[in-house]
């Protein structure tokens, strides 16, 4: 048996649970992370010191997963609020580097570089995001824009000046970008001293023009002649890529992508700076994938992708119905469903589950953002293909988790509760589950399980899903 060892972004369970379960689909590897407790969550950071005693304590693993971040600046979304030093947080990298230096084992490290969000909610960000947040984001794409374009000075003054954000507030909020930029440099020498081994910066919320996106083109010259360090658009599903990545490291899968959609592979995503194509192949190659034509494929990727511009089912916009008839492929395949960010395509689903035969299907998704969908499904795909010794149980376990949460509930069930009640209720989730559990016990042939549900952070945005099987 192989060991894994995992430090998550927070205790989210799609950060925590779902490497878990991906990981309990063969049963030659076992996966370590320190206890869920010590990680932060939405308004609390992570237990740094206790983190950095349990890695101190293992032993005998064969890979070492970490979020850079969680022990940086205590979790991803404290990179963004911490008003540590750059020396301070030096400090602690410095701690991790003695720890890795006694660990002899192979290292995968991810970063975040810090995102941009375009709205005032300060749920995530610091507290003057709910009076600038928009301001910010225009400052900043502007301000990259105008460089990108023409590279004159006194058009990106004006076209700056325009947005109006109290200097105070601009300081702070560059001051922590530039300190964040800083300490990911640090990270690129560190690989280059081999430290690392496989080293990844997340790009969380793009556009097309950003800060964000000027400081990934930064590290990508800085990185300019290293291995193994790669910048991708996403951020939660990068640690499920890089524990892909672990899994198949001896065996390189050849993986096909094909789409519902093909002329509109050049489109981009919500939250994404790239096309839909760039960020299917990105996600293949970081989970350890190779790019295959569907011929010489061992496995397929079904994207449904949509047509001109994806929905948003947060916000109440649905993209185009799935109209044509659903052909699926005559070899193994995953599903990844982004015709909508944040929840499934309904009608794909529908079709979908009226099909009857399974025996070539190696995983479903429609988690949030594109990256997030593509990078869980090809990571759980890639694990049961190849797997040593597959555990159909834990499969089936974790097809009824992603389809209950992001077709159930993502797709249907969260939008019916909040219309009607702000109550953040576990049994009103329950109640509405039962006729999609029913459908899914009957698809995947499941029974005996006793399924509750919960707000982790008390707020609509995500549930988890309990399951009171044991799989190993």
């Amino acid at each position: 048996m192989k060991t894994i060892a995992l430090i998550p972004i927070d205790n989210r369970s799609v950060c925590y649970e779902l490497p878990k379960l991906i990981t309990n689909l063969d049963d030659e590897y076992n996966l370590l992370l320190p206890k869920r407790k010590f990680l932060g969550d939405l308004k609390n950071n992570a237990h740094i010191n206790r983190i950095f005693d349990w890695l101190s304590n293992l032993k005998n693993i064969d890979y070492l997963i970490i979020s850079l971040d969680t022990l940086a600046y205590g979790g991803l979304i404290p990179s963004r609020r911490s008003p540590d030093s750059f020396e301070v947080i030096k400090s602690r990298v410095n701690k991790l580097i003695s720890i890795l230096k006694n660990l002899n084992t192979k290292v995968y490290a991810f970063s975040s570089i810090m995102r941009i969000s375009n709205n005032n909610i300060n749920e995530e960000e610091k507290e003057y995001w709910n009076l600038y947040g928009t301001k910010i984001f225009d400052y900043s794409f502007n301000l990259h824009k105008t460089e990108v374009t023409c590279q004159n000075d006194s058009l990106v003054a004006a076209n700056c000046a325009s947005i109006r954000v109290p200097e105070n507030i601009l300081n702070d909020y560059l001051n922590t970008r530039n300190r964040n930029f800083e300490i990911n440099k640090l990270y690129i020498n560190l690989k280059k001293q081999g430290i690392f081994d496989t080293l990844v910066f997340s790009k969380d919320d793009c556009a097309q023009y950003g800060l964000n996106v000027k400081e990934a083109n930064l590290l990508k010259e800085y990185s300019q002649g290293e291995k193994d360090i790669y910048i991708k658009t996403g951020a939660d599903e990068i640690p499920l890529s890089l524990l892909s990545r672990a899994i198949n490291s001896n065996k390189k899968i050849k993986i096909a992508p094909i789409f519902t959609q093909p002329d509109s592979i050049n489109k981009i995503s919500r939250y994404e700076d790239i096309s839909v194509s760039e960020s299917v192949n990105s996600q293949i190659e970081l989970s350890g994938g190779i790019i295959s034509n569907l011929e010489n494929a061992d496995l397929i990727l079904l994207v449904n992708n949509f047509c001109d511009i994806q929905g948003e089912l947060v916000m109440n916009i649905n993209s185009q119905l799935f109209n044509k008839e659903l052909i699926l492929p005559d070899k193994p395949y995953c599903i990844a469903d982004i015709v909508n960010a944040n929840g499934s395509d309904n009608n794909f689903v529908d079709k979908f589950l009226s099909k009857t035969d399974f025996k070539q299907f190696y995983g479903y998704a429609a988690w949030n953002t594109t990256g997030n969908t593509l990078g869980s499904v090809i990571s759980s795909a890639l694990t049961f293909y190849k797997a040593i010794k597959p555990n159909n149980l834990a499969f089936k376990i974790l097809q009824l988790t992603r389809f209950l949460d992001d077709w159930a509930y993502q797709a249907n069930i969260r939008a019916q509760i909040r219309e009607n009640s702000n109550n953040l209720s576990n049994n009103i989730i329950k109640e509405k589950m039962i006729k999609f559990e029913n459908i899914l016990f009957n698809k995947f042939d499941l029974s005996n399980l006793n399924l509750t549900y919960s707000y982790p952070w008390n707020r609509f945005f995500e549930i988890e899903v309990n399951i009171n099987s044991t799989i190993k």
